[in-house]
C-alpha cells in the first residue's frame, strides 16, 4: 500500500523539493494552498501540469494554518501517513514588521495542527515540523546542537520555538509521532528572491547583464550555515522513517558570512571585487574583470565600479551573528549528511540566475 504524504507549503521551494522526492518514492502526495488572486503554484507547476500525476498521485486542496476547522476536515479526508508542516511566515526580517500574524502561523497554526490530529484521532500519522537554526539565535554554543540552548533574536525565531516545544509537549504527552527538523539555512534556484542568497545570485547576474547598476544589502557579517535545498528535503523524511521520534539538526558545519556569498557570486561571474569602508560605509568594489564561461554584456562594469552598497534599513533589530550546525547525530542515527559544499552551491545558483534573467529579459 503506497504511503499518502500531506504537505502545508507545499508550493515553497522546501515544499516543491520534497513533493518530487515522495513522489520519486511512490507517494501519493496532498498539498495545502492559500487561495490567492495571483497564480502561485510555480515551482510545481511541472507536476501540476502532469496528467499523470496531478489527479492521481498529487491533489491540491485549499487551506490555511490560521483555519482550524478546514485543517480537521482535511485530515478526516486525506487520513494520511505522514505529515509534513512546512508553512510558515518565513522571512525573519518581515516578522519583525508583521509579529502577529508570524505567531498566528508559525506558532499557533503548529498547535491548531497537532490538536486537529488528535480530534480526528490519527493515531499512527507522523509528524515532521520544519524547525529552524533561528531558535540559536544569540548562539550559546559554537557548533550548534541539538542539545544547545536556545535564544531567539526575532519574532520568526520565537514563533518557531513554541512550535519546538509544542511538539516535544504533544509527543510526551500523548504519544504522537512527531519530530522536529532543525534546519539550517537550506538555498537552491527555487528559494524566494527575498532572501539574501537569492537576493545575490539574481541581482548579480542582472549587474552583469546590464539590467540593474547595483546591489543593496544590509549585515555583511552575519555568519550562516548554507546548504543545498534537496538534501535537506531528503533529511525530512529520513527523520520520519527513523523508529523513534526524535529532533534532528541538519547543517553543513561550515559557516560563511553573506560577505562571502556576494564575493563568490560575483568572482563565479568573472567579477572579482575589493571592499572598501566599513559597517554602513562598506561597499564592494570591482578588483578586475576575468573571463569565465559568463558573458558580461555590461559595459559599463570595470575596476573601481561599485556594485554593493549597505543600507541600515536591511538590518535587523537584533541580529544573528554566527550560526553553523553539527549534523553528527542525523549522520550517526539517519546516515544523514550534506554533499554539495557552499561553492558548488553558489555555482548551481548563480548558472540557474544566469540563465533566467538571459532568457527573459529582466
Amino acid at each position: 500500500m503506497n504511503k499518502k504524504a500531506l504537505i502545508t507549503g507545499i508550493t515553497g521551494q522546501d515544499g516543491s523539493y520534497l513533493t518530487e522526492i515522495l513522489l520519486d518514492k511512490g507517494y501519493t502526495v496532498h498539498g495545502i494552498i492559500r487561495r490567492s488572486s495571483s497564480f502561485n503554484t510555480g515551482r510545481i507547476d511541472h507536476l501540476y501540469n502532469n496528467q499523470e500525476i496531478y489527479g492521481k498521485r498529487l491533489f491540491l486542496h485549499y487551506g490555511d494554518l490560521v483555519d482550524t476547522s478546514n485543517l480537521n476536515r482535511l485530515l478526516e479526508k486525506i487520513e494520511p501517513d505522514e505529515i509534513y508542516n512546512l508553512a510558515a511566515q518565513s522571512h525573519v526580517k518581515v516578522s519583525f514588521e508583521i509579529p502577529d500574524y508570524t505567531a498566528q502561523v508559525d506558532a499557533l497554526g503548529t498547535l491548531r495542527f497537532l490538536d486537529a490530529i488528535r480530534e480526528v484521532g490519527l493515531k499512527q500519522v507522523k509528524f515532521y515540523q520544519a524547525s529552524t537554526s533561528e531558535l540559536y539565535g544569540k548562539a550559546q554554543d559554537i557548533p550548534q546542537t541539538e542539545k544547545t540552548p536556545f535564544y531567539p533574536r526575532s519574532p520568526y525565531g520565537v514563533a518557531k520555538l513554541y512550535g519546538y516545544w509544542i511538539i516535544v509537549n504533544y509527543r510526551e504527552a500523548y504519544n504522537l509521532f512527531a519530530c522536529n527538523g532543525i534546519l539550517f539555512n537550506h538555498e537552491s534556484p527555487r528559494r524566494g528572491e527575498t532572501f539574501v542568497s537569492r537576493k545575490i545570485t539574481r541581482a548579480a547576474s542582472r549587474i552583469a547583464l546590464g539590467i540593474d547598476e547595483k546591489l543593496i544589502l544590509g549585515n555583511l557579517n552575519a555568519k550562516r550555515d548554507w546548504g543545498y535545498a534537496p538534501e535537506y528535503c531528503e533529511g525530512m523524511r529520513m527523520i520520519l522513517q527513523h523508529p523513534i521520534p526524535e529532533d534532528f539538526v541538519m547543517a553543513t558545519g561550515e559557516t560563511h558570512t553573506v560577505r562571502e556569498f556576494a564575493e563568490l557570486t560575483f568572482g563565479e561571474l568573472g567579477i572579482n571585487l575589493e571592499w572598501d569602508g566599513k559597517d554602513e560605509r562598506e561597499r564592494g568594489i570591482i578588483k578586475e574583470i576575468v573571463k569565465t564561461k559568463y558573458d558580461i554584456k555590461n559595459k559599463k562594469l570595470k575596476q573601481g565600479v561599485c556594485v554593493i552598497e549597505v543600507d541600515g534599513r536591511y538590518y535587523r533589530p537584533t541580529e544573528v551573528d554566527l550560526l553553523i550546525g553539527d549534523y553528527t547525530k542525523a549522520k550517526n542515527l539517519l546516515g544523514w549528511e550534506p554533499k554539495v559544499k557552499f561553492d558548488e552551491l553558489i555555482k548551481i545558483m548563480i548558472e540557474s540566475d544566469y540563465e533566467k534573467v538571459l532568457k527573459r529579459g529582466f
